[in-house]
C-alpha cells in the first residue's frame, strides 16, 4: 500500500465494507402500566419516522445519495426501515476524507458510493415475570465503493442510546490496483475500539473478538456505571425499599451480562 495510504486502483473499488451492530436497551418495568409507559417510550425514540431521520443524517455523514426508503411501524410495536443508496458526484475530490478514522463530522465528509444500503429492525422484548424489558435495534451499513461505513459508526451509537452494543465489521470481496494485483482490504484496522471517540470509551467496557486473517471485527460493548432511576417506569429509585433496589439492580446487571457475555447465567443468590 503506498505511504499515502491510497491504492491506485484499476477501475471501480469492489471491496464491500459492512458494519452491523445490535443496539440493546433494558429497562425495569413491573406492572401493566409501568410496561405500556414503556412501549410508548419505545414508540416515540425507535418509531419509523425517527428511525428514517438518523438513518438519512447517517447517509449524510457517509456521503450517499438516497435512491429509495421503505419503513414500516409494526403492531403493538417495533419498525423496520430500509434505506437504497447510490453514487453521486464528487465535489472537489481531491479535498475529499476518504479514511476510516473516527466520526461524525458530516460537513466535512464528501464521497460517493454505489450498490449499498442501510437497513434497521427493532425487537422489543419482555420477561414475562420478574420485570424486565430489553429493546434490540439491529443495524447495518454497507458500502461498496471508497469510503468505510465506520464513519457512521460514533453518530450512531450517540443517536441511539444503549447498554449493550455488539459491532461487527467486515471487509469482503477484493479489488485490483492498477498492476492488476488483487486487495482483500484498503485500510488499516485491527479493532474496531480505534475508531470510536474517546467519550464512548469512557462510558463502556469493551471486549473484542476478531479474525484478522479473514478480515472480521467483532467488539462488544457494556455501559460501565448504572443509574437505578433511568431504567425505571413509572417509579423512582426513592419510592423503593432498599430490598427492591437490590433486588431490581440485581436483575437488570444480570440482563446485561447474559447479553455482553452471550450466555445464560444462574440467579444470583441473597
Amino acid at each position: 500500500m503506498p505511504t499515502n495510504g491510497k491504492i491506485k486502483l484499476q477501475g471501480f473499488n469492489n471491496l464491500t465494507k459492512s458494519l452491523s451492530f445490535c443496539i440493546y436497551d433494558v429497562c425495569y418495568a413491573q406492572t401493566p402500566e409501568q410496561k405500556a409507559e414503556y412501549i410508548e417510550y419505545i414508540d416515540e425514540q425507535y418509531n419509523a419516522d425517527r428511525l428514517t431521520e438518523i438513518l438519512s443524517e447517517c447517509c449524510e455523514i457517509i456521503g450517499a445519495n438516497i435512491l429509495n426508503v421503505a419503513r414500516q411501524d409494526y403492531d403493538p410495536q417495533g419498525a423496520s426501515v430500509t434505506i437504497l443508496v447510490a453514487e453521486e458526484p464528487v465535489k472537489d475530490s481531491d479535498n475529499v476524507d476518504t479514511t476510516e478514522k473516527p466520526g461524525p463530522m458530516p460537513d466535512s465528509v464528501v464521497a460517493h458510493l454505489d450498490k449499498s444500503h442501510i437497513c434497521v429492525h427493532t425487537y422489543p422484548e419482555a420477561h414475562p415475570d420478574d420485570g424486565i424489558c430489553t429493546f434490540r435495534a439491529d443495524i447495518e451499513v454497507s458500502t461498496c465503493g471508497i469510503i468505510s461505513p465506520l464513519k457512521a459508526l460514533n453518530y450512531l451509537i450517540h443517536r441511539l442510546e444503549s447498554d449493550i452494543v455488539t459491532v461487527d465489521y467486515r471487509v469482503r470481496g477484493f479489488t485490483r490496483d492498477i498492476h492488476g494485483v488483487k486487495h482483500y482490504i484498503d485500510h488499516d484496522i485491527n479493532s474496531i475500539q480505534n475508531f470510536f471517540t474517546e467519550d464512548i470509551h469512557d462510558q463502556y467496557q469493551m471486549l473484542d473478538v476478531n479474525v484478522y486473517q479473514e478480515n472480521i471485527f467483532h467488539t462488544k460493548m457494556k455501559l460501565k456505571d448504572l443509574d437505578l432511576n433511568t431504567y425505571l417506569f413509572g417509579t423512582t429509585k426513592e419510592e423503593l425499599s432498599e430490598d427492591q433496589v437490590k433486588q431490581i439492580s440485581e436483575r437488570l446487571n444480570k440482563e446485561m451480562d447474559e447479553i455482553f457475555y452471550g450466555r445464560n447465567m444462574p440467579d444470583m443468590k441473597n
